[in-house]
């Protein structure tokens, strides 16, 4: 298939289901023909992204082929998004410049002087930069040759903090004597996590609830495990410091969605907590959408698809959690095995997922048949299989026939796992039915990003969403 032929938009949306893991050379190819084939589209997705995303390399990526771009309305936005990113990140995003765009463009450079000036103008503002970004600020301030003030120079180059900076309170807090002298420190200064927990000899219970009053419910979240490993959830006071952050970040709007689950399961927190974390999952997914269509979820449990019940039973979750309508679970081998649970938390479909195995033939087909049998009406099917089916009813055939009696044609959303083929893709395109696919690539906190696709009536309806993000236009030249 050649490059015409391709949608790039739907190719783009697919490749936002995967994580680089800061190997932004994964997903950059995609991002270089969207942005040569079309840079309209790429620019509005962006936008769009930079708002509706939770995955950091793609915003990273994103941002850099706009301060590259040859389009004046790409530098434009990008140079006004630029400061919504931490230091680290608009590091990453020079360096992806020079490799991948072979450029930093003078108006990105300007972006960045910019960003360190304004930073610098606000004392405070720039010291917490400073602190948490040391390395990634240097970096800015050595490779774009941008001069530092004479704060910035003397905190990150000359190591000759001022009296009256973060910096400085640090090396204090290094040599402070008590608890209570580290811990009025911490609040005072405000002195985040990361750092303190390098400079302080000993944590207490003391320090322990400066630490996380001086934290963001996020870096609670990223901190659990290392909280526990220094007997955090041991002490009440502390715990309930902990929970009411929990409590906070199901509204924050800085907070990953599924990065609270992820948290929970690294830390192996009690149930309590966990379920805690389960709901700043839910209500953080909910801001996505809700799903107003009739769904199935069919999850292959054929040999070797053991990752395809982990991720379907998560997806169980995630979509009973925003769903008003009625959600159809089905597991499948050579037979359907229908799967309920008793609730809407990860924890309930665990229970429903509990003794289902991976294993035997293929028969993807035989969900379908189960939902027209039971004249289950759905709007749209989602698939958790590599598309490797070699028992009859095959799926597209199934399809059919459901279609026929039940009078709807329900679009397919396709979510790849393990050793994947098209298989099933083909043989629905050729029956013109509504499909589209998505790879698994491993990270399941970039599952909520299905949740545009599932909860908007149709995938143009989405793209259009996307086309009507405006551009930031910037008007200081």
């Amino acid at each position: 298939m050649n490059i015409e032929e391709r949608d790039l938009r739907l190719e783009m949306l697919n490749s936002l289901l995967t994580t680089p893991h800061r190997k932004l050379e994964d997903v950059a190819e995609i991002h270089q023909l969207m942005v040569e084939i079309d840079p309209i589209f790429y620019g509005h997705l962006a936008v769009w992204y930079q708002k509706n995303g939770d995955v950091r390399d793609h915003k990273e990526v994103f941002l850099g082929h706009l301060l590259a771009s040859n389009l004046t309305e790409h530098r434009d936005a990008g140079f006004l998004m630029l400061p919504e990113f931490p230091p680290y990140q608009v590091a990453r995003i020079v360096d992806f410049m020079k490799v991948h765009r072979g450029k930093v463009p003078r108006s990105a450079r300007t972006a960045v002087s910019r960003y360190l000036k304004e930073r610098e103008k606000n004392a405070k503002f720039f010291d917490r930069a400073a602190l948490r970004n040391r390395k990634a600020m240097k970096h800015l301030y050595a490779s774009l040759h941008i001069k530092p003030s004479g704060r910035a120079d003397a905190i990150l180059f000359k190591d000759k903090p001022p009296e009256d900076s973060l910096a400085f309170a640090l090396k204090k807090l290094a040599k402070a004597e008590t608890p209570i002298e580290q811990a009025q420190l911490i609040v005072d200064c405000k002195i985040p996590y990361t750092i303190a927990v390098g400079a302080v000899k000993q944590i207490t219970p003391t320090v322990l609830v400066a630490l996380i009053n001086a934290m963001s419910p996020q870096e609670t979240i990223n901190n659990l495990k290392s909280l526990q490993k220094r007997g955090a959830m041991e002490h009440p006071e502390v715990k309930a410091l902990i929970d009411e952050k929990l409590q906070q970040a199901q509204k924050s709007d800085r907070v990953s969605a599924y990065k609270a689950r992820v948290a929970a399961e690294a830390a192996n927190l009690d149930a309590e907590t966990t379920a805690k974390l389960e709901k700043v999952t839910d209500e953080q997914v909910k801001k996505r959408g809700k799903i107003t269509k009739p769904t199935a979820l069919l999850v292959d449990k054929s040999g070797s698809m053991q990752k395809a019940l982990e991720v379907g039973k998560r997806l169980a979750a995630l979509i009973s959690g925003i769903s008003e309508a009625d959600l159809f679970v089905y597991a499948f081998d050579t037979m359907p095995y229908p799967v309920e649970a008793k609730g809407k938390e990860l924890s309930d479909w665990e229970r429903a997922f509990q003794y289902l195995k991976a294993g035997g033939g293929t028969c993807i087909g035989c969900g379908m048949e189960a939902l027209r049998r039971k004249k289950q009406l759905v709007d749209q099917v989602i698939l958790v299989t590599d598309e490797q089916e070699n028992h009859a009813p095959y799926f597209h055939d199934a399809y059919q026939t459901y279609c026929r009696e039940m009078a709807v044609m329900p679009n397919v959303a396709i979510v790849k796992v393990g050793n994947a083929c098209d298989w099933v893709e083909t043989q629905l395109k050729q029956k013109q039915a509504p499909v589209e696919t998505f790879t698994f690539a491993g990270d399941y906190y970039s599952l909520p990003n299905l949740v545009p696709l599932l909860s908007r009536p149709s995938r143009l309806e989405l793209l259009m969403e996307i086309l009507d993000s405006p551009l930031p236009v910037r008007y200081d030249k």
